[in-house]
């Protein structure tokens, strides 16, 4: 009779831990289809991932909720919207907001996921509260997203709103006197004055915002 390959012997935590090695989704599902053994690895060694990135796939509510559910440790998240079309709402910014790992998460990527709204990204912000570095440029979101950002993420250090063109300088202030760990903020299409970037500067001066190749930082003033 021969002999079964080693990793077929592989204890479960064992054949987890390798499996965890793998760092694309598209590898993770097809050993998950290998066998009733390896899916049950899987889904173990998704309890350990930091990261997940979803950018450049073609997923939808349900595919990113489900597997975001089983990441228990899961520190950094990435949706970015991609040429292959992403088919994220709200409903599945909900689920994730409701995931054990959400109060963990660091750092969340939604660049250019145009289906979700203002709902949405308080849905999630608002359990999210360990956020240093948050994505959300080339979205819809409007001054509702940011005061809530403002509210309930206090660690963050890292703001992409760019082309986010309905936020307003109110937005933007109850952003800085909200976030006082606000290093930098993308705000390049935003229609807002020069002068309400002075205001910016002057409540947090670490703060530097970015408008394409230029960086305001604290020495910078409006020119009258």
């Amino acid at each position: 009779m021969a002999s079964s390959p080693y990793i077929d012997v592989l204890p479960p935590d064992l054949l987890a831990c390798c499996l965890l090695h793998l760092e694309s989704l598209k590898d993770l599902a097809s050993a998950s289809q290998v066998c009733r053994k390896w899916k049950e690895g899987v889904q173990h060694a998704l309890k350990f991932r930091i990261k997940l990135s979803f950018s450049g796939l073609r997923v939808d509510d349900d595919c990113v909720a489900g597997l975001v559910e089983g990441a228990y440790s899961l520190r950094e998240l990435d949706i970015s919207t991609s040429r292959w079309g992403c088919h994220i709402t709200d409903a599945g910014l909900k689920r994730i907001s409701l995931a054990m790992c959400c109060p963990n998460l660091t750092s969340i990527s939604l660049w250019g996921v145009t289906a979700i709204t203002d709902a949405g990204v308080v849905d999630l912000v608002s359990k999210a509260t360990s956020l240093q570095h948050l994505n959300i440029g080339g979205t819809f979101i409007t001054d509702i997203s940011i005061i809530a950002i403002s509210k309930c993420c206090q660690r963050l250090k890292i703001l992409n709103l760019w082309g986010c063109r309905h936020v307003t300088g109110n937005g933007l202030l109850a952003l800085t006197n909200g976030c006082p760990n606000l290093l930098s903020i993308n705000v390049w299409g935003l229609r807002i004055p020069l002068d309400s970037y002075s205001c910016l500067l002057s409540i947090n001066p670490r703060l530097h915002l970015k408008i394409g190749s230029v960086q305001l930082g604290p020495h910078w003033q409006a020119v009258h």
